[in-house]
């Protein structure tokens, strides 16, 4: 009897990914949950130990690691920087494309050498990749020093999981294939008290057919407003500078509310009237991209004037092949619209080159694309196939060599743009929120503007977290340098 019970409670931490169930889209209704107080018996269990989180992939990652991390600082872990050091690490992973799971994969043999000189040591591997059952099925073959795999879904069983890990022999695994419940008030480490990320939605339903996003973070769910425009409050009361508002697509934040006609664009113009110096919000989906979110972002204030708008692909037919749900030229509209209410806005996107039968005139329509609304910089890539997507299933018809020239070409034009963009900036003051020293020279200061430039100058260490005017005197192509100025003497050009 003793030993059935003990094998039903491992049976519990064994839970390994399913594609077919994670691809289902129940209509079950999501709750709201709050984060349970962590027992007395475990938060001494890291007392005198350290931890170390690896991060990977998109900024909802780095988020989920600064709840990692409060989760395990509540359990009395320290952070730390070295492995050897380290009684706990836990390698947070994207999924997005091959050459991150391919840097997972290395750290994971790196590390096989520590876990046999320091057995003690707990592994374990989170976030997207352990979504995948490819992906779980390939670390229970080949990387059986793992001591722990846990999703996106159930990180606020962290405590539990971790409690199994240190008094299991076996491996413990525990993903949901089927998204869980909204779970507030969960612990939190950030990274410094200036800027803060603030999840407003979980999950994806827009199923673009490169991506396997919506099957690792599940369906979309929003916080409720209340809860998100109360942590925002919060976090100005602790004297945070910057928010950025996060979702797989925010445009869709408030669309699955049954009792509330409440969308994104009354979130942010809430946020707007809330003592926050600067408001940002990342990622927008061009198809949810309304004129209201526009009109409110018009108003200024603390909501900034850069917008990231992936367009992915120039081509109306390849978007269709990508079920992008829009075309070229509505995306086109769309800058038009977004430059008519705001003139100095600076626009980013992100651009996948050699997807699927891609010609070459339709690669030249990206090209074009960007050459008429000369993105100020884009996040560009070479196509990945990720298995379980249909987009894995194209017949990939472009040889490597052909992807890379097309890449190098299209970064060759980003650059360009770039670089007359930031000369444009010369002589000109901007306003700096300085965020720590450059991380190439420590006697100069380095900081971003509202539109997320990023600017090195010389000053006092003390400048650190304010907002300061500073002179751009040498624009580069991603960077710009310039003096700091007296604010009194010289007024503020927002960009």
């Amino acid at each position: 009897m003793v030993n059935q019970e003990k094998e039903n409670r491992f049976r519990k931490f064994f839970v390994t990914p399913d594609l077919k169930l994670a691809k289902k889209r129940g209509k079950e209704d999501v709750k709201v949950l709050q984060f349970e107080e962590i027992p007395e018996e475990l938060r001494t269990i890291g007392r005198g130990k350290h931890y170390l989180i690896q991060t990977y992939g998109c900024q909802m990652n780095v988020h989920d690691s600064e709840v990692i991390a409060g989760i395990l600082e509540q359990m009395g872990y320290s952070p730390t920087e070295e492995e050897t050091q380290a009684d706990i690490i836990l390698i947070n992973t994207c999924a997005v494309r091959e050459n991150a799971e391919d840097k997972v994969f290395g750290s994971l043999g790196r590390l096989k050498q520590l876990k046999v000189e320091k057995p003690e040591l707990i592994l374990g591997v989170c976030g997207c990749m352990s979504q995948e059952e490819s992906v779980v099925n390939r670390i229970l073959r080949r990387y059986q020093h793992v001591d722990l795999i846990f999703g996106t879904h159930n990180i606020h069983r962290l405590p539990y999981l971790l409690q199994n890990a240190l008094f299991s022999k076996e491996m413990v695994v525990e993903v949901w294939s089927k998204e869980g419940d909204v779970v507030e008030n969960m612990p939190k480490v950030r990274q410094d008290g200036l800027r803060a990320w603030v999840n407003i939605m979980y999950g994806c339903d827009k199923f673009c057919t490169y991506c396997i996003v919506p099957y690792t973070r599940g369906k979309e769910r929003s916080r409720r407003p209340e809860d998100v425009l109360q942590e925002v409050r919060d976090l100005a009361r602790q004297g945070y500078q910057e928010v950025t508002l996060l979702g797989q697509n925010v445009n869709a934040y408030g669309k699955d509310f049954a009792d509330l006609d409440y969308r994104f664009a009354d979130l942010m113009d809430d946020v707007r009237k809330i003592g926050i110096p600067r408001v940002r919000f990342t990622t927008s989906h061009p198809r949810d991209f309304d004129d209201r979110l526009i009109e409110v972002l018009a108003k200024r204030g603390n909501l900034v004037e850069h917008i990231h708008l992936p367009v992915q692909s120039g081509s109306s037919r390849i978007l269709k092949l990508m079920a992008r749900k829009y075309d070229r030229e509505s995306y086109l509209d769309l800058v038009r619209r977004i430059r008519q209410a705001i003139p100095d806005v600076v626009l980013t996107t992100d651009i996948i080159v050699g997807f699927p039968n891609e010609t070459e005139e339709e690669f030249q329509e990206t090209l074009s694309l960007v050459k008429e609304v000369e993105f100020d910089s884009a996040f560009t890539f070479i196509y990945s196939p990720r298995e379980g997507t249909p987009a894995a299933k194209m017949k990939d018809n472009i040889p490597m060599e052909e992807k890379r020239d097309r890449l190098q070409r299209l970064n060759q034009l980003v650059s360009d743009i770039s670089r007359k963009k930031n000369e444009a900036l010369r002589g000109q003051v901007v306003e700096v929120l300085v965020e720590g020293e450059s991380k190439k020279d420590s006697h100069v200061l380095a900081g971003r503007t509202r539109t997320n430039k990023l600017v090195h100058f010389k000053g006092p260490k003390n400048l650190i977290g304010q907002f300061v005017q500073v002179r751009i005197d040498n624009p580069k192509t991603w960077t710009l340098e310039g003096e700091w100025v007296d604010q009194q003497v010289h007024s503020q050009v927002g960009v």
